[in-house]
């Protein structure tokens, strides 16, 4: 087995701006606080009193204990709300130039231009960014922030928000509820198939803050759409929160993809809650990929409320020194003959702790219903580690499930015919874990995948040797 040496690479976004920002509010959270965002933002009296119910539902619940550990993150010493400008612009120009060189950097602007449909960006509490190309636009696509949809699209927005992930679903949950910001708003309507991908960024870049942002995609009966999300951070000596939450709504026949390329800095806790209703015939896909953080909670579920209806995950993460991925999915059987498939892949080094936390539930509705579930895991060293924590809870008789999990080492014999082939120890190693993270990579979109792939290979630098 390879040994245990690591020398940390450089974290590729780990620059930050001066922090100069047109508001923030004071460290903490009260109900000041919430007041004050919502205030900030000139929001609908309902809106308010949902901030105000959850901030009182976070207050009474505890954090977390039975997944990784989240003792360390001090609620009172974060920043909620951080403005760096006052409007999500439509035009890239428009864009204060501080902020559109952060983007400029990590490559958002470029990749509007050679292959997606629209482009969002967010920096730390609001967007500065959201655009949709006319084409889409003409035919009723609706790409942009979820605060201009509450002032644009006020009665969808109120419709659906909440209703999938309400408040008192998890703590997390209702800290988001209580101080939410930004994040992204997508309708699609009945037929439309959106052939390109939609994409949005997110960016911390002041220390010891939060964001909080909240996404809502709404798909009409046999519609189709793409949605990307990446994520980055400065490193800083001192932790950030990340506690987003998802809401995705599939009609009849609708397909929807949900693509996350996650990149966040060691400092950050990434605890998020992503939920999906899959009507009849519809299909919701998770393709979940987490790299970086602290610690990452993230469980993305479908519900499958109609018959036939489709959910897939597919999971990737790697786990190096300090790190902690705690990552998995919750899939809900709840109508005859739905399908469901999760492919969980995860990489631990440097000491490294990745886990799978997997639910597959099936009611006696769920006539006819097929699930499987494949977790694999690969060690690289001796001192990092994985685990499972499958759940299944089966009501209907008539049904098929099956879960298989496995975990391997590195194969010295692996390694040694690589470098007999002339590779060095670690581009072998790097090649292995390429091969065997390729079933969840190859279903990202090029551009995405080739990302994907130089970034394991800058996570895995130093890890073998």
């Amino acid at each position: 087995m390879a040994t245990a040496s690591y020398t940390p690479p450089p974290y590729q976004y780990g620059f930050a701006d001066p922090e100069l920002y047109q508001a923030r509010t004071q460290p903490g959270l009260t109900e000041e606080v919430v007041r004050e965002i919502s205030g900030l933002k000139d929001e609908p009296v309902w809106m308010l009193e949902q901030r105000l119910r959850a901030l009182k539902t976070f207050q009474e619940k505890p954090v977390p204990s039975w997944g990784a550990d989240l003792s360390a993150i001090n609620f009172d010493d974060i920043t909620y709300f951080l403005r760096a400008h006052d409007s999500a612009e439509r035009s890239w120009d428009e864009v204060p130039e501080k902020i559109k060189e952060t983007f400029e950097r990590i490559g958002v602007p470029q990749a509007e231009r050679e292959y997606l449909a629209g482009s969002g960006a967010q920096y730390d509490s609001e967007s500065v960014y959201h655009n949709l190309s006319e084409e889409w636009k003409v035919r009723g696509v609706i790409f942009c922030d979820l605060d201009t949809a509450l002032r644009e699209h006020s009665e969808l927005v109120q419709r659906y928000f909440g209703t999938l992930v309400p408040a008192a679903d998890n703590t997390f949950a209702a800290l988001n509820s209580a101080v939410w910001s930004g994040g992204s708003f997508v309708y699609v309507p009945e037929g439309v198939h959106v052939t390109m991908p939609l994409q949005a960024y997110f960016r911390i870049n002041a220390q010891k803050a939060g964001q909080f942002e909240r996404t809502l995609i709404i798909v009409e009966s046999g519609a189709n759409v793409h949605y990307v999300e990446g994520c980055s951070a400065p490193s800083y000596s001192a932790g950030s929160l990340h506690a987003a939450v998802v809401e995705v709504f599939a009609a009849p026949g609708a397909r929807v993809r949900y693509t996350t390329v996650q990149n966040w800095s060691d400092n950050v806790y990434n605890l998020v809650t992503k939920r999906a209703r899959a009507q009849a015939g519809a299909t919701v896909e998770w393709v979940d990929c987490n790299l970086g953080s602290c610690v990452t909670m993230k469980y993305p579920a479908v519900q499958l409320v109609g018959e036939g209806a489709h959910a897939e995950v597919l999971s990737l993460a790697l786990a190096g020194p300090g790190q902690h991925q705690d990552a998995g999915s919750k899939i809900h059987h709840l109508a005859p003959n739905t399908t469901s498939t999760v492919t969980s892949k995860s990489v631990s080094f440097g000491g490294g702790r990745s886990s799978y936390r997997g639910l597959v539930v099936g009611n006696r509705a769920s006539k006819g219903m097929r699930s499987r579930v494949v977790c694999d895991a690969l060690l690289i060293d001796g001192v990092s580690r994985s685990d499972t924590y499958p759940t299944i809870d089966i009501a209907q008789p008539d049904s098929t499930v099956e879960h298989e999990a496995s975990v391997s080492a590195i194969a010295e014999a692996q390694l040694s015919y690589l470098r007999s082939r002339g590779l060095t120890e670690a581009e072998a190693a790097s090649l292995v874990v390429h091969g065997f993270l390729e079933p969840v990579v190859k279903q990202l979109p090029m551009e995405f995948a080739i990302e994907m792939n130089r970034l394991i290979e800058l996570q895995m630098e130093g890890s073998v040797g």
